[in-house]
């Protein structure tokens, strides 16, 4: 085998065979502060946003169970229900939406920080509108 391509090979071997890094988030990433407020204006940003860039995968009613996230066999979290983001900082939210994880891309470059923030208020607003919707016994 020449030389080229036995270098190829191998990176290729790398390429699909390497473990997925651990996916850590810094500290100081988790403990950002939105500064963006849960206002009327600001759910309806952040509802623009996900409508463009999230709803997708994670759902029209952010039940994870978009288009996309079916064709792509991923299992993604219910926002509905108020535990799924409970261990989440908005500073943790902000950190994966810029960023990416795992199949998702990150939105740095392509959002802006306050739309990012915004689209964290809405997320939230999620799970609190299913609670308020629920019929008390």
């Amino acid at each position: 085998m020449r030389p080229t391509a036995a270098i190829f090979a191998g990176l290729l071997f790398a390429a699909f065979f390497q473990q997925p890094a651990e996916f850590t988030i810094p500290p100081e990433a988790a403990k950002r502060t939105n500064p963006m407020k849960s206002t009327e204006t600001s759910l309806a940003e952040g509802r623009r946003a996900y409508k463009t860039q999230c709803a997708m995968c994670h759902g029209a009613k952010g039940d994870g169970k978009g288009e996309l996230a079916e064709v792509m066999q991923l299992q993604l979290r219910d926002w509905n229900d108020p535990t799924a983001l409970k261990g989440f900082t908005d500073g943790e939210l902000f950190f994966i939406m810029d960023k990416g994880k795992g199949k998702m891309p990150g939105q740095e470059g392509r959002m802006k920080p306050a739309q990012q923030w915004h689209l964290v208020n809405f997320i939230r607003s999620l799970a609190k509108k299913e609670r308020a919707e629920k019929p008390k016994p």
